[in-house]
């Protein structure tokens, strides 16, 4: 059973609001059919949440020009990751920035982040640009308006990564926006998934009937989402589950936190 949820289709709202990633928040989900997967499930999935100028990104999978336009739709905007499942625009975006890097970036912006700790340090740079008229396809890509790379060099233990990564955006040229979509977007795994699968192992789940499977999830996100919202930053995830089947009076600090 596959199972489309929110956290891998991250919605970021406008600058001066809290992004649902922050109290994990799942604000829908769609149960993929047994012969569908998520290319269908997000447009119908879109169609039931509000996302009226937030900024919507999905992975390589979703990079799809009927979800581009779903968002759209929504009157919201989209950052698509870009990898070889459109072999031809992603060579295409490729030789467009390379090209740029040997020019004068008309047009670009360019931010660079560091980070330290946990014995690695990484460097992040993001190249946002105006998409090109030449584009392969460019008007099949409803409201395309700019395309973007991040470079990540790792360090750790002395060994030295290199990732890049292209992304399709509907965004106008901003270079600290667009890092915030792409750094929002990798943070679910961070944050979500990985908690769901380290405090409530749901990796290991064995369930496999369709709407009992939903249930289950949906009430696992939406207990991360309470225990995310406690006060009490000392305490793991984990104890605090713990914690909620231990004491009815920390169950009910939890419950609480939600309507402070």
């Amino acid at each position: 059973m596959g199972r489309l949820l929110v956290p891998h289709t991250e919605l970021i709202p406008p600058t001066n609001e809290t992004p649902s990633r922050e109290y994990g928040l799942a604000l829908g989900q769609e149960v993929c059919g047994e012969k569908s997967n998520e290319i269908t499930a997000i447009p119908e999935l879109l169609r039931r949440i509000d996302v009226r100028g937030g900024v919507v990104t999905i992975d390589a999978m979703g990079a799809q020009k009927v979800i581009a336009e779903e968002v759209v739709r929504g009157k919201a905007d989209y950052v698509l990751a870009l990898k070889g499942n459109h072999e031809a625009l992603h060579r295409a975006v490729i030789e467009h920035i390379d090209e740029q890097l040997e020019g004068d970036l008309k047009g670009a912006e360019e931010l660079t982040t560091s980070e330290r700790g946990h014995g690695r340090e990484e460097h992040r740079t993001y190249l946002h640009l105006p998409a090109p008229a030449a584009l392969p396809g460019r008007a099949e890509w409803k409201g395309l308006r700019s395309v973007g790379v991040v470079t990540s060099r790792r360090v750790k233990g002395g060994e030295e990564s290199i990732e890049i990564r292209y992304y399709l955006s509907s965004l106008p040229v901003d270079a600290e926006q667009f890092a915030r979509a792409v750094r929002g977007h990798w943070s679910v795994e961070n944050a979500c998934h990985w908690s769901l699968d380290v405090t409530f192992r749901e990796d290991d789940s064995r369930v496999r009937q369709r709407v009992l499977g939903a249930n289950i999830t949906w009430l696992y996100r939406f207990t991360l989402s309470l225990l995310k919202q406690h006060p009490d930053r000392r305490q793991s995830l984990a104890m605090k589950r713990r914690g909620c089947g231990w004491s009815d009076t920390f169950l009910m600090e939890v419950i609480a936190a939600l309507t402070c």
